[in-house]
């Protein structure tokens, strides 16, 4: 399924770019990412924890860069994970760009993503998927505007941006679901007294 997103950042389109692309020192802003090895200067390993309900979902794998553009500000990232209770797993690809606006740095994500086994089950409905990596994506801007604020001045250098640490936020899996089968529901009803 392809999910696509965007979020803004209040810096240039440069110092956005080098920010992003600093994995070691970007990780903690991803919600439940933890970062346990650098396999090589494009390759990463780590974990991803979710909670669904009472389960909880840990997927270990890697990430790597297959591309990176500097000049076009476009880089494509491929990842891959599977749950440690061997629940199932999932594929990713990735696609961000960079473009320049007024207030400094629109971010467009592209990811085509494949799920396996139970987790799939977990998460069916491309609604309720999509609104994950909503919440996921708005977290992650968040953390990142945080970040850039902790040093008091916006046109700092991605190093020293960067060098702050923000905790990851715990994932709204249920009020994701709650909001899904609501949001189900009022289109059932829409559609019954539609027909009348």
């Amino acid at each position: 399924m392809l999910i696509q997103s965007t979020f803004e950042v209040a810096v240039p389109v440069p110092q956005a770019w080098a920010l992003l692309t600093d994995i070691e020192d970007i990780a903690p802003c991803m919600p439940g990412a933890q970062l346990t090895e650098v396999l090589d200067d494009n390759s990463y390993r780590g974990n991803v924890t979710v909670r669904l309900g009472p389960v909880t979902l840990t997927f270990d794998g890697t990430a790597r860069f297959d591309e990176m553009d500097t000049d076009a500000c476009r880089a494509r990232v491929s990842a891959q994970g599977s749950d440690k209770k061997g629940r199932g797993g999932a594929t990713a690809d990735i696609t961000f760009r960079l473009e320049p606006i007024d207030q400094g740095t629109k971010v467009l994500i592209d990811t085509e993503l494949n799920l396996s086994g139970s987790v799939a089950q977990y998460g069916r409905g491309a609604g309720m998927i999509n609104e994950l990596a909503s919440q996921l994506v708005s977290q992650f801007a968040e953390s990142l505007h945080e970040k850039i604020s902790a040093t008091g001045d916006e046109t700092l250098p991605a190093e020293e941006i960067a060098s702050a640490s923000i905790p990851p936020k715990p994932i709204p899996i249920l009020g994701l679901a709650a909001r899904s089968i609501w949001a189900s529901f009022v289109k059932a009803l829409k559609g019954m007294f539609g027909r009348t």
